[in-house]
């Protein structure tokens, strides 16, 4: 059995299967990342006078941690301070006791204990090429963490707006991997780093193949990020923000497509997912169950997640929750007139 994690700007919610919805947690504080490992839940939340934090459920949310004091900081004497926590992720493999965070202004912290404390990843941090990266639309933010799963000295991160990172040496040192992936807004529309990534999403069982959804472009790589090649053919759009991969299919990959930068919703008003699964050679809508007038609706770029089996779930900024059980053939509203949804993930509710 499985329970929905949804983070929103006004706290997090819990929508069960059987479509029972809880809370919110944490209620008036923004939830940008959610992380569930059985009945362990992590939550970064952001308070207008308090700041980001991470909270901490070891009993699947029925409690939560609140802590002294903010366990993710930049060393006195860096320059900056935390805005932001946007993404949180264990390692794999032999990793899997590693916290990873990822913020603004964009850097990664380290965990080893749990997420009691953190240390700032100094190789990217010090890389030469940070000063020269230029903040998005919300800020600058590393939003991507991709573990290899079997290898814990080799990651990708993706950041906003900076591109694609990897390392494979532990995070001692970095290097750019954009080649292909083109950043319309600057006069070098092929640079070697500055593309806005918006999300890279990867399989376990090839990965080697990741897929990015750009500020502008969808791309597949078949060498770990060290090129891209477009795979937008078919969509109406290829902008958009949210992107997830089939959990058992790594040739499976859904998006949400947005009308442009300048007008970030979706398409003719009409609510559709776009599903390829000959990983990226075609595409196709998934309308069954989803409004196809007047929805003029935007999925941010952590508001897609799936579970263990079929299901895939998304949340968009008008606070409506959609959930497919079949892979997206058809789709069902689970949750109408939420705050805006920032984030959405599955978990399993069983210790």
């Amino acid at each position: 059995m499985s329970t929905i994690l949804v983070g929103t700007t006004k706290g997090l919610f819990t929508v069960d299967e059987s479509g029972a919805i809880a809370g919110p947690a944490f209620p008036g504080e923004a939830v940008y990342a959610v992380l569930a490992r059985g009945r362990t839940r992590l939550a970064s939340t952001a308070h207008g006078h308090f700041g980001a934090v991470i909270r901490r459920s070891d009993d699947g949310g029925a409690s939560w941690s609140t802590p002294e004091s903010a366990p993710v900081r930049f060393p006195d004497g860096s320059g900056v301070s935390l805005e932001q926590i946007w993404q949180l992720e264990t390692g794999r493999g032999d990793d899997r006791d590693t916290l990873y965070c990822g913020v603004a202004p964009a850097a990664l912290f380290v965990s080893r204990d749990g997420g009691a404390t953190f240390e700032l990843n100094r190789g990217l941090f010090d890389h030469p090429q940070r000063p020269k990266w230029q903040p998005g639309g919300g800020g600058l933010a590393l939003h991507t963490i991709s573990p290899h799963p079997t290898d814990p000295k080799r990651m990708i991160v993706a950041i906003s707006t900076g591109g694609v990172y990897a390392t494979e040496d532990g995070g001692a040192s970095w290097e750019p991997r954009n080649r292909g992936v083109r950043a319309e807004f600057l006069p070098d529309k092929q640079p070697e780093f500055g593309q806005c990534v918006h999300k890279v999403v990867r399989h376990p069982s090839r990965p080697e193949r990741l897929f990015l959804q750009n500020h502008w472009g969808l791309y597949r790589s078949d060498d770990e990020a060290r090129s891209w090649q477009d795979v937008a053919r078919g969509v109406p759009s290829d902008f958009g923000f949210c992107m997830a991969i089939h959990p058992r299919d790594p040739d499976t990959v859904f998006i949400v497509p947005l009308h442009s930068d300048g007008f970030r919703c979706t398409p003719e008003g009409r609510l559709r997912v776009y599903r390829t699964r000959d990983a990226g050679e075609s595409w196709e809508p998934l309308e069954r169950g989803l409004p196809q007038e007047h929805a003029w609706e935007t999925v941010l770029r952590d508001a897609m997640g799936t579970d263990s089996s079929t299901g895939i779930y998304f949340g968009t900024r008008s606070g409506k929750l959609y959930g497919s059980r079949d892979g997206g053939d058809r789709w069902e509203r689970l949750a109408d007139g939420l705050p805006p949804i920032t984030c959405v993930r599955a978990a399993s509710i069983e210790a």
